[in-house]
């Protein structure tokens, strides 16, 4: 589902000067919502991975993939050291 079709079944409650101030969506929706978030915790799902991770599609992770294998070709590699620093910025 894209935003445009969140959108599209979203209610808005608004205050007297018609500025929406809350919002309400369908309990389907809601507990989609609350299964596909980012975890604080960066929890691990049942297979052992993180839950964005898990419902990355297939085509994405193997054009990643692809794209990791054209980079190391073309002699685009990083020491993991500064890989490591990259991650903590």
């Amino acid at each position: 589902m894209n935003i445009s079709q969140i959108e599209s079944i979203v209610k808005y409650i608004t205050n007297a000067q018609g500025e929406k101030t809350e919002a309400i969506i369908p309990i389907e929706l809601w507990h989609n919502l609350l299964k596909n978030l980012p975890s604080m915790g960066n929890e691990l799902t049942d297979s052992g991975l993180d839950s964005v991770d898990e419902n990355e599609p297939k085509s994405q992770i193997l054009a990643d993939l692809q794209a990791s294998i054209r980079a190391v070709k073309a002699g685009e590699v990083y020491p993991v050291s500064q890989l490591w620093d990259d991650l903590d910025d």
